[in-house]
């Protein structure tokens, strides 16, 4: 069995302990902020990693848990937070396409899985304003040394931990032409009346450069202030790092005495905030009453239904929240819980085999949306994958990768930026609302590039 070791110390924010390794490869954070916020992880120098590429012939989730190992006989900590030592990492949308049998292109800079194995986290407990060291090991001394390690980076000091405010990130972020984008809308929506799916899910790429000097953690540091997600992320791999700002949880498995229990929670129904509170409340109460929206969700809802029904027990998925009003800086948003207990036997690498990608960034029929997608987007990589961390104890927690920045490092040393954002079509979408949709989602990442001294909202 391996031990698991905690130490605390008084509270620091992360974003100011990440600012001294956000530049180290394989550096990991996940963040969560807003209303509700809870555990934050900061991971850096893992034991092992492991990088899957489109082109390789392995079987990406049997790699993936060799890497986990086992964890029936994990030792886990009852006063220590959800995450303590395991596997960080990063699945590509088209991941998904493997499990699926479809033969999606590739982003040539991005691999269908990047992950790595961590045996000493930091866990930044907003609730006590507490920060917990965890070591894991396969003895108690060892596991001791990796806490005493986590607990050594708060002695680090950026140089820089604050980046400057009144400076734009990128000068220039080039979108690609509205009326592109409103046409394929409009094929999707033909596609829809002659039967072929019932929704899919089409998006939007702006692309850049970051000025000189700026980097990716810069970006994650004025989302974090302008911006509070419950599912931030950033990952540094080599010349490569997402920095995301999702609020959409993907899938999670919860330990208790009855088993694993799967849960998920998608986003479907979108409406933007109001510029004064009585026309935000009343963009709020639209959207739950929107047909067309709930609608939208309940199609996402039954597919992600079917998906967790792959891997749980017989009878056990439920549906316990329908149509619940979230609202973040720049939107609100309709969200649905669909939860089952696992079958025996199953875990969350199974469970990420079984639902990926997302399904409310494919569509409805899944497979058939997908070929859709394929048929006007460019491979999407990152983008709308997911990034997750999986428990040595079998736990995990995972996101989905909208309200993403993907940052690729030029010869020269600079950043190339790329983000993302999409809209739900489906059969009385009309192409102008769609498109002024995926600016609404996008907006966040675009002010913080170029303006990014915003009054905070969650």
């Amino acid at each position: 069995m391996s031990a698991v070791a905690l130490l605390q110390q008084p509270w620091r924010e992360p974003i100011t302990v990440l600012a001294a390794f956000a530049d180290e490869p394989w550096t990991a954070a996940l963040l969560s902020g807003g209303d509700g916020a809870r555990w934050s992880y900061i991971a850096r120098d893992p034991v092992e990693v492991l990088i899957v590429a489109g082109s390789d012939a392995r079987d990406p989730f049997a790699a993936l848990a060799d890497l986990l190992g086992p964890t029936a006989a994990t030792a886990t900590a009852s006063d220590g937070p959800p995450f303590q030592g395991g596997v960080i990492g990063l699945c590509a949308y088209e991941l998904g396409a493997r499990t699926e049998g479809l033969a999606l292109g590739r982003q040539d800079d991005w691999p269908d899985l990047a992950c790595a194995r961590y045996l000493a986290v930091l866990a930044f407990d907003h609730v006590e304003r507490r920060i917990v060291a965890v070591g894991r090991g396969v003895d108690d001394d060892q596991a001791q040394r990796h806490a005493a390690e986590a607990m050594s980076w708060l002695g680090k000091t950026a140089a820089n931990p604050s980046p400057a405010l009144s400076a734009p990130l990128a000068d220039a972020i080039r979108c690609e032409p509205p009326a592109r984008y409103e046409a394929a809308v409009a094929d999707v929506v033909e596609r829809i009346g002659r039967g072929e799916i019932f929704q899919a899910n089409i998006a939007r790429r702006w692309r850049g450069r970051l000025n000189g000097g700026a980097r990716p953690f810069d970006l994650l540091a004025r989302l974090t202030r302008s911006s509070p997600a419950p599912f931030t992320a950033y990952l540094r791999l080599p010349a490569k790092a997402i920095v995301s700002n999702s609020p959409e949880r993907f899938v999670r498995v919860v330990k208790s005495d009855q088993g694993l229990r799967a849960e998920t929670q998608p986003i479907k129904g979108t409406a933007p905030r109001g510029q004064d509170a009585a026309e935000d409340a009343r963009n709020a109460a639209a959207l739950q009453a929107s047909a067309k929206d709930r609608a939208e969700n309940l199609m996402i809802v039954d597919l992600m239904r079917n998906d967790l029904s792959r891997v749980c027990q017989p009878g056990s998925v439920e549906t316990p929240a329908l149509f619940a009003l979230q609202s973040f800086a720049n939107v609100h948003h309709l969200v649905s819980t669909v939860t089952g207990d696992l079958a025996e036997g199953r875990g969350g690498v199974d469970l990420l085999r079984a639902t990926l990608p997302p399904g409310s960034i494919t569509g409805a029929p899944k497979v058939q949306a997908m070929k859709v997608i394929a048929s006007h987007e460019a491979p999407r990589g990152p983008f709308f994958g997911s990034v997750f961390w999986a428990g040595s104890d079998g736990a995990m927690d995972s996101s989905v990768l909208i309200r993403t920045a993907a940052f690729t490092q030029a010869a020269d040393g600079g950043w190339n930026v790329e983000a993302r954002a999409g809209a739900g079509i489906v059969a009385d979408s009309d192409p102008a609302a769609e498109r002024r949709e995926t600016e609404a989602k996008i907006g966040a990442i675009l002010a913080a590039l170029a303006a990014p001294d915003l009054p905070t909202r969650g």
